[in-house]
């Protein structure tokens, strides 16, 4: 499939705003988390078709393109404490093995964005983030702006960035959503993963949660569970909260929790279609 030009992140054809959307496919979704550095390709193909669908078809929709890194980076980084922090020889030889599983994950996911004709550029994190004590404290994102502006598809992923105060660390796609959705102001925010959305009593997945608030949230914090396979970066818990935090800064912001399972469903997310949780801050 050839390529085609991406619309301009500010301005459509017609003079109104495009729609700005951070699209994250979980690392759940494009490997087997249970079986280490285990790639779904044809998953991972028939998902970037979709979206190469939407961005032909939906003229102002401007697209932020994030992905986990499943049973790749997360199986090394369990084994070398990378998240908590980086401090001996033997750490740091740990922290270029988490870099390389990552980016092995993300040349499989960049190869199927490529064939299915999408002009994606990844940005890799650890070129150009620095962390403070486990958060992102420095991020050039001019290139980021270059990239949408001149109708690319910008790639972010989980990944190691070095830390100012512990030597070396882990940043999850959502650490680096939560950066950039404070400078970039999304409408939407989607995660696709395995699960078709939250479950309050996981994992026996008979309490499907249509809505959380940071009111109702506490009331089903306990029963959600951090889900299947390795996850150095929380999982579950750890993904509601951060966007939990987003969505009570940043006006307007919804999240959307789903599954990209089922062919289809990633293309009805993208256009606008309620699937899966919501995550508001009404």
């Amino acid at each position: 499939m050839g390529f085609f030009v991406a619309r301009l992140p500010v301005l459509c054809e017609n003079d109104f705003m495009a729609e700005l959307v951070f699209l994250k496919l979980g690392g759940s979704l494009i490997t087997d988390k249970t079986i280490p550095f285990t790639p779904r390709l044809d998953k991972m193909a028939g998902l970037t078709a979709e979206i190469a669908r939407i961005l032909q078809t939906k003229q102002d929709l401007s697209l932020v393109f994030g992905h986990g890194s499943g049973s790749f980076g997360h199986t090394p980084a369990k084994i070398h404490g990378t998240r908590q922090g980086v401090a001996t020889p033997e750490q740091w030889i740990g922290f270029t093995e988490v870099w390389y599983q990552a980016s092995v994950l993300n040349r499989f996911m960049m190869d199927a964005l490529h064939a299915a004709g999408i002009p994606a550029l990844v940005l890799a994190p650890v070129a150009s983030v620095m962390a403070r004590d486990g958060r992102v404290a420095h991020w050039d994102l001019g290139p980021l702006h270059s990239a949408m502006n001149n109708g690319m598809v910008p790639v972010i992923h989980g990944d190691v960035v070095f830390d100012e105060v512990l030597g070396g660390t882990i940043l999850s796609t959502e650490d680096l959503f939560g950066h950039l959705a404070r400078q970039l102001r999304p409408q939407r925010i989607l995660l696709a993963g395995l699960e078709e959305a939250v479950w309050a009593d996981f994992p026996a997945r008979t309490e499907k949660v249509d809505l959380i608030t940071s009111e109702s949230y506490a009331k089903i914090k306990k029963g959600v569970g951090a889900g299947l396979g390795v996850d150095v970066t929380g999982g579950m818990q750890s993904k509601i909260s951060k966007m939990l935090e987003l969505v009570k800064e940043i006006p307007g912001l919804t999240v959307q929790i789903f599954s990209g399972e089922k062919p289809g469903t990633l293309e009805k997310a993208l256009i606008g279609e309620i699937i899966g949780t919501v995550i508001s801050g009404l």
